[in-house]
C-alpha cells in the first residue's frame, strides 16, 4: 500500500460527516450521528490523504481495516479467473473494505484513488476499543456497514465494491 498516512486534520470529522449526510450514492453510508458522537467517533478513526493512484486495498491480501470516504473518487478492480478486470467507482459519503473487515478474508479486489482523496481508516483494534467504550455508536457504524454490504450485493454492478 502505498498511501500517506498521518495527515493533519484541520477540518475535524465534520466535513466527513456532511459528506455522509449529503451522499445520495446507492451505496451511501446511513449512518446518523450526533455531532458529539462523531466527535467521540473521530478518536477511533486515522484520517489519511491519497493521491491520485495510490492503491489503498490490494487484491488477495489479508488486511481487515475498513476505510471511509470524506472526499475524492476512488476506483475498484476486480481481476477474475479469465483475467477480466471489472470496475466500480466509490465515491465521498461511502466506505471500503466491509467485505474483509466483516467475513475477515482477504482482500477481493484492488481499490486505488482516482483522484486525490481524503479517507478515515478503522482498524479491527480500535473497532474492538469503540465497541468497549462506546457500543452505541458501535452498533450504529456496524448496522450502517451491513446496509451498504447488503446493497452492494443486491446491484450486481456495485457488486465489486465490496472489497
Amino acid at each position: 500500500m502505498n498511501a500517506s498516512r498521518n495527515v493533519a486534520d484541520p477540518q475535524g470529522i465534520q466535513a466527513l460527516a456532511m459528506a455522509i449526510k449529503g451522499c445520495q450514492a446507492l451505496d451511501a453510508l446511513p449512518l446518523n450521528l450526533s455531532e458529539a458522537q462523531w466527535a467521540l467517533l473521530a478518536d477511533y478513526l486515522q484520517p489519511m490523504a491519497v493521491r491520485t493512484g495510490d492503491v489503498v486495498i490490494e487484491q488477495g491480501v489479508k488486511d481487515r481495516a475498513l476505510y471511509l470516504v470524506e472526499s475524492g473518487s476512488l476506483t475498484v478492480h476486480y481481476e477474475d479467473a479469465n483475467d477480466r478486470i471489472r470496475i466500480a467507482l466509490v465515491g465521498a459519503g461511502s466506505i471500503l473494505g466491509e467485505g474483509a473487515f466483516f467475513s475477515q478474508l482477504p482482500r477481493s479486489a484492488t481499490v486505488q484513488a482516482g483522484c486525490d482523496s481524503r479517507l478515515w481508516c478503522l482498524t479491527p483494534l480500535r473497532f474492538r476499543e469503540l465497541s468497549l467504550r462506546a457500543p452505541e455508536i458501535a452498533l450504529e457504524l456496524t448496522v450502517a456497514m451491513a446496509a451498504v454490504l447488503a446493497r452492494r450485493f443486491y446491484n450486481r454492478p456495485k457488486r465489486i465494491a465490496v472489497t
